[in-house]
């Protein structure tokens, strides 16, 4: 069970955003309205470069919207704050570090490495990486580094955890096991879940609502709604009927995963 209260709300208000380019004006965000409610999962798909990672590093304070308002709990967001953690599709670990050094950054950074030693413990354990706390990288699989990852983000205790493709360079069987494992995680902690993915059924495994973002600059296009209890089958009609919804709003064939035309997709 999803300890709802445990993670923070979040809203977004006519969100626009562009990049300055050389020689030209890049327009990446258009009028975003959204609330996600605390322990939330909300999934977000849309065409490459659209503007989802940028959506992403708005929300953790990473850069500043030209216009509109993102509030987390109430307040403005001005500045990136541990409570909100963004994590990648590369899990970019030090070589040279351990497991366990690793995910001791964060606190060693901010000079409160010391009295983190507990968390640590807490979230190696939570990713299953407690009896490898002493290896290097290079020892790791693929599905282990990204844990790593995750791990380092959890010891932060967050409340809000923004997910860049976390799950996007790994094998097919290993990113079953791990969209098993990240929802596991979110049950158990409660945290409020942003998670940005290109793969339409991990979506509709992990999040409650779908959104679907338009081509640059994006907006919310779709909004699917997904009502299914936890953990989900990937065999299960219900959820089966939902990716071909979720596939026409992407404009892709559920048959053959090419571009559909409007007349298709009216069908």
């Amino acid at each position: 069970m999803v300890a709802a209260t445990r993670g923070h709300r979040v809203a977004l208000r006519d969100v626009s955003h562009h990049f300055e380019l050389t020689s030209e004006h890049v327009d990446v965000l258009e009028r975003i309205t959204l609330d996600i409610a605390a322990g939330e999962f909300v999934a977000v798909l849309g065409p490459s470069g659209c503007g989802k990672s940028t959506l992403l590093r708005l929300i953790a304070g990473l850069e500043t919207p030209r216009s509109g308002a993102i509030e987390v709990d109430g307040k403005p967001v001005t500045s990136p704050d541990s409570s909100r953690i963004l994590v990648f599709q590369d899990p970019t670990l030090f070589p040279w570090r351990t497991v366990r050094q690793n995910v001791a950054l964060g606190p060693e950074a901010c000079g409160v490495a010391a009295q983190y030693q507990g968390r640590i413990d807490e979230a190696l354990a939570l990713v299953k990486l407690d009896r490898f706390a002493a290896a290097l990288p290079h020892q790791l699989s693929g599905g282990m580094a990204q844990r790593v990852a995750l791990a380092r983000a959890l010891v932060h205790d967050p409340s809000l955890l923004l997910l860049d493709e976390p799950l996007g360079k790994l094998d097919a069987l290993t990113r079953m096991a791990m969209q098993g494992e990240l929802e596991t995680l979110w049950r158990r902690a409660g945290f409020t879940a942003l998670l940005v993915t290109h793969d339409a059924e991990e979506a509709l495994l992990l999040g409650s609502r779908v959104l679907v973002l338009s081509d640059r600059p994006a907006h919310i296009r779709n909004e699917i709604t997904v009502n299914l209890p936890y953990p989900r089958r990937r065999d299960d009609a219900r959820l089966i009927a939902l990716r071909r919804e979720l596939l026409q709003a992407l404009r892709v064939s559920a048959v053959t995963g090419s571009p559909t035309t409007d007349l298709e997709v009216a069908a």
